[in-house]
């Protein structure tokens, strides 16, 4: 395996923030007395706005005020994002500080928007590890398609299929696919679904694992 750079997904996948994320939204649905669906909270995971709007519409119907549940939780996070570091999850440091080492160049395509994806970084003190940043807020077409992915290539100066692409949700995980990059799913919150397992990418418990598998490879 060789490759030339490596994308991260940020959410779930650098940053332990989806279990926060899903327990704003359980407040905010406590607060416009909608039910929370977790199954439908789980398909979202990976999208950016756009989409996340397109399937919540489609799951909670015409009933509910989707503008309203949407300003109550974006309120919310962003109150919790914005000002409190967000824990890095296991082997992140590690994983950078090898690729780093290795002159590496680093992006991250987070279907976050620009501003809160920058913040969350900075907070967590990631910021200095990654080159350029692609967010959803400027791509068209969010995950699970690979714009995104082909974004951040480009930012970074490099063909999508020279780039590693780490990943932790199914819909992140399509579109790094389908940019054919060299994909690494950490599973978060989801696991990899039946449809998602048969892409044939690298599906590892941990990023200390993935080091483990890049070390020996690189070897």
């Amino acid at each position: 395996m060789t490759f030339q750079a490596a994308i991260f997904d940020m959410d779930g996948l650098l940053l332990d923030t989806e279990r926060v994320c899903m327990g704003i939204f359980k407040e905010a649905c406590e607060a416009q007395n909608v039910p929370f669906i977790e199954e439908l909270y789980l398909s979202i995971i990976g999208c950016n706005a756009k989409r996340i709007e397109q399937l919540f519409r489609e799951g909670y119907g015409p009933s509910v005020d989707y503008p309203a549940l949407n300003q109550e939780w974006r309120v919310r996070y962003t109150a919790v994002v914005k000002h409190q570091a967000i824990p890095v999850k296991e082997g992140v440091i590690e994983l950078l500080e090898w690729l780093k080492a290795n002159k590496i160049p680093m992006a991250v395509a987070t279907s976050t928007q620009h501003d809160i994806a920058i913040k969350k970084l900075e907070l967590a003190g990631l910021d200095g590890y990654f080159d350029v940043l692609a967010t959803g807020c400027e791509v068209e077409h969010g995950k699970p398609h690979p714009e995104i992915y082909f974004l951040a290539a480009e930012r970074l100066g490099m063909a999508a299929d020279t780039c590693l692409a780490f990943e932790d949700s199914n819909n992140g995980t399509h579109a790094a696919v389908a940019a054919n990059m060299i994909t690494y799913q950490i599973p978060d919150l989801v696991e990899p679904s039946a449809e998602v397992i048969k892409l044939g990418h690298q599906i590892l418990p941990s990023m200390i694992d993935v080091l483990v598998d890049l070390k020996m490879r690189k070897a």
